[in-house]
């Protein structure tokens, strides 16, 4: 059974940091593309930062040179860390591995985590 569960949101600061975390089950991390995506408050989700395989990561435009995703393969970890925070980073924000869409569009099946929320105060 696949299971991925957010953890490292919270209230953050503008011109702080935030680093979200995944832990991950069932799931084979050199097969599926994972990424994290968010929903503004009434907005739709939209992908933030994917991670099609080693070396291959793509992020919305808004958040280059401010966001990093990573993963910890041995500890079955996907990471968001979040730089120079703004108040439009304000989401509930996901994790998400398979056909998710936003660069990972290999496949059938998607899987989601219950999500985090992530408020910035200016």
């Amino acid at each position: 059974q696949v299971q991925l569960v957010e953890s490292g949101g919270g209230l953050g600061e503008a011109g702080g940091s935030l680093n979200l975390s995944c832990a991950i089950s069932g799931v084979t991390e050199g097969t599926y593309c994972m990424g994290w995506f968010r929903q503004p408050p009434g907005k739709e989700r939209e992908g933030v930062a994917a991670m099609v395989s080693v070396g291959r990561t793509y992020y919305k435009e808004s958040v280059k040179g401010r966001f990093t995703i990573s993963r910890d393969n041995y500890r079955n970890i996907l990471y968001l860390q979040m730089n120079s925070l703004k108040p439009e980073d304000t989401a509930m924000y996901y994790c998400a591995a398979g056909a998710i869409g936003f660069f990972c569009n290999t496949g059938t099946t998607a899987f989601w985590g219950q999500g985090t929320q992530v408020t910035v105060s200016s």
